[in-house]
């Protein structure tokens, strides 16, 4: 062995296992280890946000006696790292050779050929993966550990995709749906927890009928069977005096994050033409909420989300700005600004002036009435989460309806089969 020999090992090493010490072991007969470690936001591109952190994960592959060195790898695309450091070897499983990372293999081998290096393939530890790890620890996910999830999604991806879930089989689609691009994996990276659809699901008018202890009682099945992060619509929070209830029942059970709202009354569903009657907040009263909820979290990791009602009730621009403002300083986290136009125009308006500011915080579009607008606009217009609010249950509803309507009309299920999940595929969902 030549000891001037650099072997280069890309590693996302979320869960250390036997499969990549037996990859680390056998790159270290080729010369020089060189540890590619994955950054959260490369790992998250093609899964979920990695369970350590990267420097965590950093640690814990510095301590193993073979790595001589660890490099920051922020993208899949192996280009300008194999172009600088040009290995002599580069070394991978095998697993590559098929699926969405077939096409970044055969662009390696190209850069490899090119500076006269060489791919050493292992092959695959079967029965052993990180993420077959994660599945079997479902069990053991602590609520403590599941509300960080949503802060570091935070810092780690260009967006977060949250889906609406109304029961726990609904959570199960948002936790393992997967859609296959060219060059990423799409994914949801948490689920929202509608007050409009889970009255619906019990029903009941979305004008806070349905009280916050029978919201809990659902939610805990949905987080008994999920592991992604959860944020929880509130409304508007309820009476001061109850929101420190609130808060310690969201935490203990392991919710991400609380959005409320800036109005007061009666609820009435912001999307609906007529706001008559509706009214909202005063700062300072909201910002007394805010406050609260800082107060009495116990982690920061619980995040504090701020939803700002000025275009629904058509106060404006230079209101919802004021009000983000002081929501900020209050303590909100994020920032979700409402509208109910068919285009993003003012959501985007406001944030091009609050990105600006000393003020700002990651903000939270709901594009139910702007459907067409896209994440990539919603990127480049300064937005960090969006949140799908009741597509699951609008999906639902019309299929089941439908169903229902096939069965009277044919005396019979067996034109529906057809159309239908068979008991098999549900089966393996919930397995």
């Amino acid at each position: 062995m030549k000891k001037d020999k650099i072997v280069y090992v890309p590693l996302a090493v979320d869960i250390l296992h036997s499969g990549h010490l037996n990859i680390i072991n056998k790159a270290k007969k080729y010369g020089k280890v060189v540890i590619g470690l994955l950054s959260d936001s490369a790992v998250a591109e093609y899964k979920n946000i990695p369970s350590l952190g990267y420097n965590e994960r950093y640690k814990i592959v510095k301590s193993l006696k073979n790595v001589s060195k660890i490099i920051k790898q922020d993208t899949w695309d192996y280009s300008k790292i194999l172009n600088s450091l040009k290995p002599n070897y580069l070394v991978h499983g095998d697993d590559w050779k098929q699926g969405i990372q077939k096409k970044t293999r055969q662009n390696v081998i190209r850069l490899l050929k090119k500076n006269k290096g060489k791919l050493i393939e292992i092959p695959y530890t079967k029965k052993i993966s990180s993420s077959s790890i994660k599945s079997s620890l479902i069990n053991h996910l602590t609520p403590t550990s599941r509300v960080s999830i949503l802060r570091r999604l935070l810092d780690s991806k260009k967006i977060i995709k949250v889906l609406e879930s109304h029961s726990p089989l609904s959570g199960l689609i948002a936790e393992n749906i997967k859609f296959e691009r060219k060059k990423n994996i799409e994914q949801f990276d948490g689920m929202w927890s509608s007050s409009l659809t889970d009255s619906s699901v019990k029903g009941k008018p979305d004008n806070q009928a349905l009280d916050f202890s029978s919201r809990f009682s659902g939610l805990a099945d949905i987080l008994d069977v999920t592991t992604k992060p959860i944020i929880f619509d509130a409304d508007n929070g309820g009476r001061l005096e109850h929101l420190p209830f609130t808060i310690r029942s969201l935490e203990r059970l392991g919710v991400s994050a609380i959005m409320i709202e800036d109005k007061v009354g009666l609820k009435k569903n912001s999307l609906f033409k007529d706001q008559s009657g509706a009214k909202q907040d005063s700062i300072k009263d909201f910002c007394k909420k805010i406050e609260l909820i800082k107060k009495t979290r116990n982690s920061k990791d619980f995040l504090i989300g701020a939803r700002i009602e000025s275009f629904i009730l058509g106060k404006g621009l230079k209101d919802g700005l004021k009000r983000a403002k002081a929501y900020s300083e209050a303590g909100a986290d994020i920032i979700l600004i409402h509208s109910k136009e068919k285009t993003p125009k003012e959501i985007f308006s406001f944030s091009k002036i609050f990105r600006k500011t000393k003020y700002y915080k990651p903000l939270v579009s709901v594009p139910s009435t702007y459907s067409k607008t896209t994440e990539s606009m919603l990127i480049k217009n300064g937005f960090k989460i969006v949140i799908y609010a009741n597509h699951m249950l609008r999906a639902a509803y019309p299929a089941m309806e439908n169903a229902a309507r096939n069965i009277l009309k044919n005396k019979r299920s067996f034109e529906l089969e057809s159309k239908i999940s068979s008991v098999k595929e549900v089966i393996n969902l919930i397995r």
